[in-house]
Formats: structure tokens, sequence, C-alpha cells
């Protein structure tokens, strides 16, 4: 088998799972279907196939949870392509093609998003070494979905008749229900599942023929991109001015090298909370649930709880928890939660985009009480790491270990905090906080101030590039 390079697509707005997934915490980060989180799910499920470290294309302000996630499993260190803006799946795999070919290598790149389920990996895997010799002869292949339901929130693709791989007759948009149907009853159609294997140069071949303009911007951005170790920051001005779109319309649409092989491979794209619910352990009742969950005559329901939640004689139902909002749906109508998250968004509403957790390079801050003139934190630094040095101009700050050593720096003193000790932060004060131990550094911080915003911070120096 030829070189087989992963891209690990890892974009998403976090709207679709709401409250559970937010934009700054999408559902790829979250552990939805086992033990692991959905990125660190699809590494697991190509690490044996795959000959380099996976290539992932991210959001900027998710750099640190890709890393993170990624180290926490043992994967080998990636290349991680930074996107200053979202610009669909066409512009974020051709920066993973550029990057993928810099060396003179012309690897067949797999192309996964990171935020799908697949149950049966064997198959996966299997159906990926069929596709390798069509790949290497300069097809682009896709993986269609054989479809067990009248599905209308997935695009289609018609395929010739055929048995295994076979070329592509058209892709069809998501069908009303009665296209649905007619699709089902037909044969030959299956869901797009964003999956592909190419090789780099074919891809980039395509774009240069039908989306030019997607490959001068891309190549631009990559050619101004920062490097700052693992992470690659495309040039913003540069990444702008590419068109956005997706894969579909921009190549596999136009191309006349485009194949599929129907699989079926227990996939999901975990697009919903119902969605969900079919891919989730149910009991006799049709019930599925995560955490503390109590059931009485409920079928057929989804329950997620951070705490304890009781559902009394409801059908079909969604009840999502969380520390800051909570979800109550009928399963036939979650999608409808996007409604939901664009009027926090209106609003300028936080729980849109961050939970009350909220996670950083360093480690995670929770706001577990928040006042006119105070506010309380649960602040967690992981060993080795330390927060910027920094000032706030409207705000004192009191800190409390709970567990772990604390390094301070105070103005012009710096010293030692343990278990149970306290320092005080003066307002305007140059301040830092860092975790020289090899244990989790847990700590409560005590705000009092005018003004208790994030903005409030003036950071003179930072070892993950934040300072002003």
């Amino acid at each position: 088998m030829a070189h087989l390079q992963p891209i690990l697509l890892s974009g998403g707005s976090g709207t679709r799972l709401w409250p559970l997934s937010r934009e700054a915490y999408p559902k790829q980060f979250l552990p939805l279907a086992g033990d692991d989180t959905m990125l660190q799910a699809t590494w697991k499920r190509v690490a044996p196939l795959a000959t380099a470290a996976p290539i992932v294309v991210a959001n900027e302000e998710h750099r640190f949870l890709v890393a993170e996630q990624l180290r926490q499993i043992g994967a080998p260190t990636p290349a991680i392509l930074l996107e200053p803006v979202g610009r669909n799946t066409a512009p974020a795999i051709a920066a993973a093609a550029l990057h993928a070919a810099a060396d003179g290598q012309d690897p067949l790149l797999l192309v996964l998003p990171s935020d799908h389920v697949v149950r049966d990996e064997e198959a996966f895997r299997l159906a990926v070494l069929a596709a390798c010799a069509a790949a290497e002869s300069g097809a682009l292949v896709t993986f269609g979905i054989v479809p067990d339901a009248p599905e209308t929130g997935f695009g289609y693709i018609q395929a010739e008749t055929g048995n295994g791989l076979r070329p592509v007759l058209r892709f069809v948009e998501k069908p009303d229900a009665e296209d649905a149907r007619s699709y089902l009853a037909a044969g030959g159609y299956y869901w797009n599942s964003g999956m592909f294997l190419f090789r780099a140069s074919r891809y980039l071949q395509e774009l240069r023929e039908y989306r030019p303009d997607i490959l001068a911007a891309v190549t631009a951005a990559l050619g101004a991109a920062q490097r700052d170790g693992d992470f690659i920051r495309l040039d913003r001005a540069a990444f702008s001015a590419s068109p956005s779109d997706s894969i579909d319309y921009a190549v596999m649409e136009s191309t006349g090298h485009a194949m599929v092989l129907p699989v079926d491979i227990g996939w999901s794209d975990v697009g919903s909370w119902s969605a969900l619910w079919e891919v989730a352990e149910r009991d006799a009742n049709g019930n599925a649930h995560h955490g503390d969950v109590i059931a009485v005559d409920t079928r057929n329901s989804y329950a997620y709880a951070q705490r304890l939640v009781a559902l009394v004689g409801v059908d079909d139902m969604v009840v999502v928890e969380t520390d800051d909002a909570i979800l109550v749906a009928r399963k036939d109508r979650v999608q409808d939660v996007k409604q939901v998250v664009a009027q926090l968004k209106q609003s300028e509403r936080s729980q849109a985009v961050l939970h009350r957790e909220v996670h950083r390079p360093w480690g995670s801050y929770d706001s577990v009480d928040v006042g006119p003139r105070h506010q309380v934190k649960r602040i967690k630094v992981k060993p080795g790491a330390q927060l910027s040095l920094q000032s706030h101009q409207h705000r004192a700050e009191h800190w409390i270990v709970v567990s772990g050593v604390a390094r301070v720096t105070r103005n012009n003193d710096v010293f030692e905090l343990f278990e149970n000790q306290s320092t005080y932060i003066p307002i305007g004060a140059k301040h830092r906080l860092e975790n020289p131990g090899t244990q989790m550094l847990e700590l409560v911080e005590v705000q009092s101030g005018d003004y208790l915003g994030e903005d409030d911070i003036v950071r003179y120096s930072d070892i993950y590039g934040r300072s002003d």
C-alpha cells in the first residue's frame, strides 16, 4: 500500500448538539459515543492504516484542545493547520494536500471528519484498503453509506449499478421526504459520508482545473503561514480571500474521476440529539442515557445529565442538562436547537460559545459563583503550565490552593504556595500563576472589583503567543 496520510477535519460550530456542544467546544472534543472523544476515536480508527502522523485542520481557537486530546491517547505528534476563518472543506483539504506534498511526496490522503461515529471499525479499514488501488491510479474516491431509511438530513450520491467501487453518476442535495423515499426504493443511492481517498496531486490538479481561485488563495496562505512548533497558522489575509466552498461543489461534482465505494460500517454523523440516541445503547424501553438518570414509565427518550435528572411518563423526549443550561425537546424537533443558539448569539449570551468551565492551553477555569462585584472561579493548571504575566485594572484577586503547588509572581516577588495556603493580588499588580509540580494544581480564585470581564487583562508575556 502507498503512503497513507490521514487528514482529520476538525471544524464545526457547535450548534446542533447544544447545550453540550458549544462554539468554543464543538462535538469532536466530546466523548459522545464512548470513553474517547470523537477526535480521539477518529485517530484510533485510522491509526492501524496510517503511515504518518495525522494532519489536522482546525479552528485556531481550538489548537490546544486538538494537541492535548491527541497527546492524551499517545498519537504521534500531528501537524496542526490553523484556519483563521472558516472556508468550508475545499480550502481546508487544499491546505492539507499542499502541506502533505511539500516535501516532494505524493501520499494518498484519507480525509476524515473528526466528529463522526463508525461502529464497525474493521469494516471501515477494509473499505479503505479496497479503495487504495483506484486512488493510487488517479480516482477521487468517496465512501457512500448504504441507507437504511429515507433520511432527509444527508446529501446523496447516485452511482452506477454494480458491485464494489463504481463511478459516481451525480451528487444530490438533501432531499425532501418524498424524494428520499424514492431514492431508497430505486436503489443505487448512498448517503454522502464526507470521507474521501485520493492522491494529494490529483486533488490539487482537479482544484487547479475547476477552482483555481481557491487553490491560489490557499497556496498563498500556506506560503505566508507562521510556524509555531506543531502549529501552522495560515495567513489570515490570504486565506480569507479564498471562496468558501465544499469539496463536493468545488471538485467532486465536476470531475470525471469521482468513484464511490458503498459501505455499511455503522456510520453516523451524530448531527442531532436524536441521531445520538440512534447510535447509543438503549434499554428495553428504548431509552438511552448518560450520567445520573432515573426513568419511570418513559420510552424512546434520551437524557444527558451532569446532576440527577428524572424522567416520568414521557415518550420520545430529549433532556440535556449541563452546568449552565437545560434543553428539553421532542425528539422529532431537536434540529430546531439551532434556533436557540441563534437567539443566544443575537442576545450576545455566553452560553452560545462557552461552557461554564472554559478550557485554556494551561488548563481550565470554572465560574462557580458570579455577583455584581465578585466572582468565584475554580482553576486547574496542568503540570508544568503557566498563565501569562498579566495585570488587571478593575479587579483584585485572592488565590487559595486546594491541591498541588503554585508558584506565584507578584510584582517583584516570586514565591510558592502549598495546600491550604493563600495570597492576594492587588489591582494593577503584575502577576503570574505557574504549576511547577507533577500533579494538577487546583485553586479557588475570588475576584472583587467594579468590573469582572475577561477583557480586563493586559498580558506582558505569554508562552502561548497571546501577549499584548
